[in-house]
């Protein structure tokens, strides 16, 4: 008995002393990515901030998984979705885009903001382009019009451009799948930035287009049932999930703890 009580107290005092390791990461705000200069990119951002950080390198994680998807030969053009608003798909998008253009070998990256109906890849970017994939697909501007880089040259970015009254219409017209078989052909990867698939079909339609899709899921917040659903209305578009990513997940570690937003 007196060995068990023992064993339970050693067990308190380590539990104690992790709280105490953590609290003190937190005084020293090591878990705090900050902005370069007077960036306006959003901080969610990190990968784009700061390489080395805890929370990136659970992105590199992401596209370390990704590079291995089918045995190392991973689908070139992806569509991230979620099930409701607000899990964080666009965030998780923004990062991957950034982590697989600070690869090794510099693959040449394409990223497409295709909600035409509430797009925030501009936004998060702190960048004003007009012009993006509402415009070309409805012809009113050219390719090369509605492209734009950071300051990573391997990474292209197309915002959603103007609301337009008929998105879902243009997503599954013949200029949209030119469009994807046009870059595919231009850029190593194509990622794919869309609405929730609940909310409605766009999700659906570019992911019969595209080679997989991805679902980001907050963790705490998205009922099994939800995601079930949304399973459901992306196999009936005769989509292929290739994986799921969980957000908002908080991970308890011996000598640190940190936020995979």
């Amino acid at each position: 008995m007196g060995k068990i009580t023992n064993a339970l107290k050693k067990a308190a005092e380590d539990r104690l002393q992790r709280i105490d390791k953590i609290a003190k990461i937190r005084e020293d705000k090591q878990l705090i990515v900050h902005k370069a200069g007077d960036s306006k990119v959003d901080g969610r951002i990190v990968s784009y901030f700061d390489p080395k950080a805890l929370i990136t390198e659970q992105y590199k994680v992401l596209r370390t998984n990704f590079l291995a998807l089918n045995k190392g030969r991973p689908p070139r053009t992806v569509v991230v979705t979620s099930s409701l608003h607000s899990e964080g798909k666009t965030i998780t998008i923004l990062n991957l885009a950034v982590s697989l253009a600070h690869s090794i070998h510099k693959p040449k990256i394409l990223l497409i903001d295709a909600d035409m109906r509430r797009g925030r890849v501009s936004k998060y970017l702190g960048v004003d382009q007009p012009k993006g994939l509402s415009e070309l697909l409805s012809g009113k501007a050219a390719l090369d019009e509605v492209l734009f880089h950071m300051d990573l040259e391997n990474l292209t970015i197309m915002s959603s451009g103007s609301v337009p009254p008929n998105p879902a219409e243009l997503l599954a017209s013949d200029q949209m799948r030119a469009l994807i078989a046009e870059v595919r052909g231009k850029f190593d990867f194509v990622l794919i930035d869309t609405p929730p698939i609940i909310a409605v079909t766009d999700a659906g339609i570019i992911g019969s287009m595209v080679e997989g899709v991805v679902m980001a899921i907050q963790a705490g917040r998205t009922q099994r049932g939800i995601v079930d659903r949304a399973t459901e209305l992306l196999n009936q578009a005769h989509v292929k999930i290739v994986g799921h990513v969980l957000t908002n997940i908080e991970y308890h570690l011996p000598e640190y703890i940190y936020r995979y937003l």
